[in-house]
């Protein structure tokens, strides 16, 4: 009995993969018509703490932009953050442009939320373009972005990413998710399945329409911020539009414990914000079921062709979506793509099981309703990663530096045996 429903799950799977390949196809083949002369003023907000990597490169990209009248806001909680530095020198350096900086305390359990309320009330402009503070752009960004806002139906706009310079085997596998496993099951909700939802990654909106949904004072408390804003603009009557501008997210040196952190966040935020839709995810799992599936049968023929099969449909769809996507890093990575799906299982398997989160050094606990609350620091615990330690130039316990140097040298051996196979 058992061994039949894993073949029924992994033939669901393959079934899955093939219509996320489909509907990939023809979102990307479909190039969206922009209407170049709709350029009105826009503000630029952009919720920032600590310095991510290539901090100044991934803000000066946005003080580059092809269009004709823009202001860049970045907002900080607190005034002796290192990213200022860096904010200052933007100003320094673009001084042609209105640049300028916003702190405010937090009005909410969601501090990104909380600097988007503040940064609100200080831009000048209608049309507002959010992003995060780890996103890169070209100079026709700001131009494709706002485009389909002159649609007066369309009431927000987000676009689909992909991940760049990968520098450990952590950022390798991360951007995997992102380019291989997450962005297909986003075009299939947003493409198929008609879902109001956004990629937070950066939107771009109405200030008259983000009033109406409540402002962001009304989402200050979620986690799922992105998610709110889609459905709350969709509850308008609106529609949430997904433009074909692939935005870039800079990874840099992301360590197994960011990776983990970020991960389990993400898929708890699923697992409160959908969770009929995340608990279908179980259909995109090919590669873990079909490993299941090898190992129940008693590694019978059936299970060996099933993992083989489900191991080339997954390389071929996510080989696909690395051209549609201009995601040429995340290509050369696929060899580590089995990893990736047996981590994206357990990462869907723990998420399930708790609502703690780590987000920026600080502890969450996430409610039925999607709502999250600090945890006391006398309860939560030493739950700093080590990205976020290095971004404050502090030094990791020389324990827990131990480990993970015991990790990395595992991990670079294990690396060099599997490309050492792989050489033709």
């Amino acid at each position: 009995m058992l061994e039949t429903c894993l073949v029924v799950l992994v033939a669901l799977s393959w079934l899955y993969w093939w219509v996320a390949w489909w509907t990939a196809r023809r979102f990307f083949r479909c190039r969206q018509r922009a209407k170049p002369c709709f350029t009105p003023p826009v503000s630029m907000l952009k919720p920032v703490k600590g310095l991510d990597a290539e901090a100044y490169q991934n803000f000066a990209s946005f003080c580059r932009q092809d269009y004709p009248s823009f202001e860049l806001l970045f907002g900080v909680a607190d005034p002796e953050d290192p990213v200022v530095f860096i904010v200052k020198r933007l100003q320094h350096d673009f001084p042609e442009h209105n640049i300028r900086l916003v702190t405010g305390p937090a009005i909410g359990s969601n501090r990104k939320v909380s600097l988007l309320h503040h940064l609100t009330a200080q831009a000048q402009h209608e049309v507002l373009v959010i992003s995060d503070s780890d996103m890169r752009v070209t100079p026709d960004y700001l131009r494709r972005v706002v485009a389909p806002l002159s649609d007066e139906q369309i009431g927000l706009v987000h676009c689909p990413y992909r991940a760049s310079v990968l520098l450990s085997l952590a950022a390798r596998l991360e951007a995997l998710r992102m380019g291989a496993t997450f962005m297909p099951s986003a075009l299939v909700a947003s493409q198929l399945l008609k879902m109001p939802f956004a990629l937070g990654a950066t939107t771009a909106l109405r200030r008259r329409d983000l009033a109406r949904m409540g402002g962001f004072a009304a989402i200050a408390d979620y986690l799922a911020d992105d998610h709110q804003l889609g459905a709350r603009i969709g509850g308008l009557g609106l529609r949430v539009h997904l433009c074909d501008y692939v935005i870039t997210s800079i990874l840099g040196e992301t360590t197994w414990s960011d990776l983990w952190h970020r991960e389990l966040r993400w898929e708890r935020c699923n697992w409160v914000s959908s969770p009929w839709g995340t608990l279908g995810l179980l259909v995109s799992f090919s590669t873990p079921l079909a490993l299941v599936l090898l190992l129940t049968s008693g590694f019978s023929a059936t299970g060996w062709q099933a993992l083989a099969i489900s191991l080339l449909l997954r390389w071929l769809v996510a080989w696909r979506m690395t051209v549609y996507t201009g995601a040429s890093e995340t290509r050369q990575a696929l060899i580590w793509l089995p990893i990736r799906d047996v981590l994206s299982a357990l990462v869907w398997c723990v998420a399930g099981l708790g609502r703690r989160i780590v987000w920026r050094g600080e502890v969450f606990v996430l409610r039925a309703d999607g709502k999250m609350y600090p945890v006391p620091p006398s309860e939560a615990g030493e739950q700093k990663t080590f990205g976020e330690q290095r971004a404050r130039g502090e030094r990791m316990p020389s324990g827990q530096q131990a480990a993970s140097e015991r990790l990395r040298q595992t991990l670079r051996t294990w690396s060099g045996r599997i490309v050492h196979k792989v050489k033709p």
